[in-house]
């Protein structure tokens, strides 16, 4: 095609030549034709039309080679990465794992596969697929997009296809019994405004940005936050550990805890695993006898205890001899000798074969299971009170 052939009267330079149908049906069969001769043309619907990418013989995209390429190298320059600061850089035992911790790498590694391939996808459509975007697209705001948005179905035929030729392009509309056919320009303005990547005063523009926007970090990062009021935080009259202190007649800024003290709330229970006498002492059940109480001891002793205690705590052990059945728990030594915090003891950190059950309930259910086992063995010899 010449170039003659591209310009009006008025040295316009054509797009393309449009043509527009009245049912899917039409639409499909001019795709279907269309691509027997053109490369370069484009069919819009004012909706997905089921097929139309198989009429126009699009085929198979390769963009998502180009995803799963990019999100696959990235991540294996990752992997590489996090095994070289792992095993040789600055090798660390971290919670007693190897030094090499495949499992905690896992998300990185996602993160990084789906982060690089999808930002890759949407630039190289952006930039290499469809072009650098056009502020006015020759398409935008004529007749023919306004009624394929509505309730025609166009075809438009570039004239940047090897193949084109006006007259031929509008021959063959005509033969697929398109109507309104027309030419599509270029905006002489546009056309000639030399939107590009490699324009100077684009690349002129970015690198402004670049350097404005890079200035400002390291100034906000490095030299704001060591200016009022922004360093209030770290200029403040605080002990900071490891460090001398005048405070304290020992100059240190660290002290042990008051001797025969605990912090306000707690009660360091491990001190007193090997001495239950001592924690039967000065340790008592902290929870109310309420209904809700109850319930939960209820609900953790029937989960819990009762496959080797029995529902009602009679040592009636439902594993049938498998495991040897433990004593009532309506003894005179439980009953009477026992307070809460002994049960406690035992429940906490187990005794005999009976293991422990301080990771299987946590402080509360403990303490709950022992109001739920004193309302059992109330409810065995319930005294006259009890009724009441």
């Amino acid at each position: 095609m010449s170039k003659s052939q591209k310009m009006n009267k008025n040295e316009e330079q054509l797009f393309a030549v449009t043509g527009q149908f009245e049912t899917p049906d039409d639409i499909m069969h001019a795709a279907e034709k269309a691509a027997c001769r053109y490369r370069k043309f484009d069919v819009h619907t004012p909706y997905p039309v089921h097929g139309m990418d198989g009429a126009m013989g699009l085929g198979e995209s390769p963009i998502g080679w180009v995803t799963i390429l990019v999100g696959s190298t990235c991540m294996l320059l990752m992997l590489g990465f996090i095994s070289w600061i792992s095993l040789i850089d600055y090798p660390i035992v971290w919670a007693g794992k190897p030094y090499f911790n495949l499992p905690g790498y896992i998300p990185i590694l996602f993160e990084i596969t789906i982060l690089t391939g999808a930002v890759t996808t949407v630039l190289v459509l952006f930039l290499i697929v469809s072009g650098f975007p056009r502020n006015n697209h020759p398409l935008h705001d004529t007749p023919y997009m306004q009624r394929v948005s509505d309730d025609r179905f166009g075809l438009c035929i570039e004239a940047a296809d090897e193949n084109f030729n006006e007259a031929e392009a509008r021959a063959l509309l005509e033969e697929m019994g398109a109507k309104d056919i027309a030419p599509i320009y270029f905006n002489p303005v546009e056309a000639d405004a030399g939107l590009r990547l490699s324009n100077p005063i684009f690349m002129v523009f970015l690198a402004g940005v670049v350097v404005v926007v890079s200035g400002a970090s390291y100034f906000a990062l490095n030299r704001m936050l060591e200016l009022p009021p922004f360093n209030w935080m770290n200029v403040q009259d605080k002990t900071v550990p490891q460090t001398l202190h005048t405070v304290f007649a020992d100059g240190r800024s660290m002290q042990k805890p008051v001797e025969g003290t605990v912090p306000r709330g707690y009660l360091p229970e491990d001190n007193y695993k090997e001495d239950p006498d001592a924690m039967a002492k000065y340790f008592a059940n902290p929870l109310p006898a309420s209904q809700e109480v109850f319930e939960l001891g209820r609900e953790k002793y029937e989960s819990r205890c009762s496959a080797c205690h029995g529902f009602y705590g009679e040592g009636d052990s439902r594993l049938q001899g498998q495991y040897p059945a433990p004593p009532t728990l309506h003894s005179k030594k439980v009953v009477d000798e026992w307070n809460d915090a002994r049960i406690y003891h035992v429940i906490t950190y187990g005794q005999n074969i009976m293991p422990a059950y301080a990771k299987q309930l946590t402080k509360d259910e403990r303490w709950a299971v022992v109001h739920y086992i004193r309302a059992l063995q109330r409810s065995l010899n319930p005294k006259e009170s009890d009724l009441q």
